[in-house]
């Protein structure tokens, strides 16, 4: 009699002490939960050893990239029921048991053990990190980070990307995209649909307005990616730019667009940390979803080499994902699933945090904009666009890897629409002793 997804699913509720959100349907045909819920499919038991070996969203993480279990309905309806149930139950949150201790566990995991079928559990899938060595955020450590998110490959990036090749929080203010986060967008001028490509056009041109770009300033562009910002910078106000990544495959693909562009005049892109540039003083800095990377132990550091590479007056733009604030800082943890998947050794911190620590390094913060429900949208649109063009980016990468970034994107477009997580653009400014920013005085006047 086939019954796994019944005892599977009387197990789940008898330790989570409420009824399952979703329907489980086993590899043996059995289905089991709310008739009208999206299902969570349970291809194989392996997925159940994964599981018992790595309780949570690790083992969880695990069986979807091997695509052992699946999602039939909306994948963002399943993840946002199933967040109270997984993600939000911490080691350190009130609910959790302890496996060795909970006699309930204890037994729940015995069930578990005969529904899953032999021993050991299956070695992890080939697209999770190799354990790294080395204290965290050294050079060599961050470079091979950032080789493992970024050099998935260019093709990849171009499906999910779409053609403005940016990688961070589009700006949807011409968007029509006031209400829910999962609009498709809007209208733009004369009733063109307003793409993500307008969208990301227009937050690199308010980041340059915030900058007060103008023809001969000199940029530095932290994380570069694939020149999106050198190149709208430098055609659009004129500056000479430097831009910085580690990532060679990003500066080939970088290099190539700007010689397209004929801007190799006003852009250099560079395979080099940041912590290495020392031709400054510039007169603006932008760091686009690159801080993420830098790390707690060395965000100071990071805050003081930016500083030093302004001139006096000089205004960086920090434009930074940001975590809500931990009860006790001590307890946070790099998330399991985006430290073996996606950004390896990635930290979050909260925005008061990053704030003070460019005031510390000498910064005058003079605006925060939050811009959480703006990703969610954007989010939104590279998951469609990855879903989409599906077989070809499986065919460009992996089945795996596909789904590592479709899991990633969609459980962030959730978090962003829930304020779990949120994206600000911070300006500050080097001023100089004298007290004169050379901001202008209203707030949200951007220009020179």
């Amino acid at each position: 009699m086939a019954d796994a997804a019944l005892r599977l699913t009387t197990l789940a509720e008898e330790l989570l002490g409420a009824p399952l959100p979703v329907r489980i349907r086993a590899w043996d045909g059995s289905e089991s939960g709310p008739p009208d819920a999206p299902a969570l499919i349970i291809r194989n038991r392996r997925a159940l050893r994964r599981l018992l070996w790595k309780p949570g969203e690790l083992g969880l993480a695990r069986a979807w990239v091997a695509g052992e279990i699946d999602v039939d309905g909306d994948l963002y309806v399943v993840l946002d029921r199933l967040a109270g149930f997984l993600w939000e139950r911490g080691p350190d949150s009130k609910e959790a048991v302890h496996p060795v201790r909970d006699p309930r566990m204890r037994a729940a995991g015995a069930e578990l053990l005969r529904i899953a079928g032999p021993w050991p559990p299956p070695a992890p899938p080939a697209e999770e990190v190799r354990r790294r060595s080395g204290a965290l955020h050294t050079k060599r450590r961050d470079k091979q980070a950032i080789s493992h998110h970024y050099d998935v490959g260019n093709d990849f990036y171009e499906l999910v990307l779409g053609p403005s090749m940016v990688y961070s929080c589009a700006y949807w203010d011409n968007g029509g995209s006031g209400g829910s986060s999962s609009d498709d967008g809007g209208e733009g001028a004369g009733g063109r649909e307003f793409t993500l490509e307008d969208a990301q056009r227009d937050k690199l041109d308010l980041i340059c307005r915030k900058l007060a770009l103008v023809e001969g300033r000199r940029l530095l562009d932290v994380g570069c990616g694939w020149g999106s910002m050198a190149i709208h910078a430098a055609r659009e106000y004129g500056v000479r730019v430097t831009g910085v990544t580690l990532s060679r495959e990003q500066a080939t693909y970088a290099r190539k667009r700007v010689a397209e562009e004929g801007l190799a005049d006003l852009i250099e892109i560079r395979v080099q940390d940041y912590r290495d540039v020392r031709d400054g003083p510039y007169d603006a800095i932008s760091s686009i979803g690159m801080a993420e990377h830098v790390g707690s132990v060395r965000y100071r550091e990071y805050a003081d080499d930016l500083h030093a590479l302004l001139k006096p007056g000089g205004r960086l733009l920090n434009h930074q994902i940001a975590r809500r604030p931990e009860p006790d800082e001590e307890a946070y943890r790099i998330d399991e699933f985006i430290d073996a998947y996606v950004f390896p050794d990635g930290e979050l911190a909260p925005l008061g945090r990053t704030v003070a620590t460019l005031e510390e390094a000498g910064f005058e913060v003079r605006d925060v904009e939050s811009i959480r429900e703006h990703y969610a949208l954007t989010l939104r649109r590279w998951v469609a666009n990855l879903e989409k063009h599906w077989d070809r980016a499986v065919r460009t990468t992996s089945p795996g890897r596909a789904r590592v970034w479709r899991l990633y994107m969609a459980a962030s477009a959730v978090s962003f629409e829930h304020n779990r997580i949120g994206v600000n653009q911070i300006l500050a400014v080097k001023t100089p002793e004298s007290g004169v920013s050379g901001m202008p005085r209203r707030a949200r006047v951007w220009g020179a």
